[in-house]
């Protein structure tokens, strides 16, 4: 695998490390500056995509709909949100009021939630779909739900836990500020690890207007692989199954 290249052949699969790391590493490397993808190729098998996101890496189809070829994205720059920055408006709080989050309640229904064919920029496919299953199986991948006093989920969003790393995949809001909610959750989750989430990274992969109004910023990529490492480093937080810190 190189910068755009699909590489031939079938690396060997093995526990804990797909093979695909040192070329994944590879065409990180090679990538120019301001170059969102890097790498095409390789497959959705969890180790796959464990080790991509280890790198600074995850994946998206670049056909139509989220399609193959398979694409390798290291976003430069790359959105975060520090999370001693979220912006919670008094109308987010308001509406907190009358929501409950869980976590890992309705991963599926999340997925598809957010799978939905209807939405702008359609991405998710049913191979996708199925990888994160397998990730959430493994307790990787993880969820945050958002129900209305029904019960009704009406937000959420999900994403893959590593340590101190949770680098946010997709959200969906069916009721005014449920997504937003849902961040605001995680938010908390993250922080509450008796070390306020010192040196964790909430990665959302590109800052756009509204996830900015929220408090995401922009970081260069060579920044966030920078601090990649020590947030690797990191246990998970208590609510996402880590020890509690301090």
């Amino acid at each position: 695998m190189s910068p755009r290249r699909r590489a031939g052949g079938r690396p060997p699969g093995a526990p804990g490390t797909s093979g695909w790391a040192p070329a994944l590493a590879a065409a990180l490397a090679a990538a120019e500056p301001g170059e969102d993808l890097v790498a095409t190729g390789a497959d959705l098998e969890p180790a796959t995509l464990l080790d991509a996101y280890a790198l600074g890496l995850f994946p998206m189809g670049l056909g139509g709909g989220g399609r193959p070829p398979m694409g390798w994205w290291s976003p430069d720059p790359r959105g975060v949100l520090p999370l001693e920055g979220f912006h919670e408006s008094r109308s987010l709080r308001r509406s907190r009021r009358a929501l409950r989050t869980t976590v890992d309640g309705a991963f599926a229904e999340v997925v598809d939630a957010c799978a939905d064919p209807s939405r702008p920029g359609r991405w998710i496919t049913a191979e996708v779909r199925a990888a994160y299953l397998r990730l959430h199986g493994l307790g990787r991948a993880r969820s945050v739900e958002v129900r209305d006093a029904s019960g009704t989920l009406v937000g959420g969003l999900y994403g893959v836990s590593l340590g101190g790393l949770f680098a946010g995949e997709s959200m969906f809001s069916r009721a005014p500020d449920a997504s937003k909610a849902a961040l605001a959750a995680l938010v908390e989750l993250l922080r509450d690890d008796g070390a306020d989430g010192a040196g964790r990274l909430l990665d959302v992969q590109w800052r756009t207007d509204h996830l900015a109004s929220l408090g995401v910023v922009e970081v260069p990529r060579a920044e966030y692989l920078r601090r990649l490492p020590g947030a690797l480093a990191l246990p998970e937080p208590p609510a996402l199954g880590g020890p509690r810190r301090g």
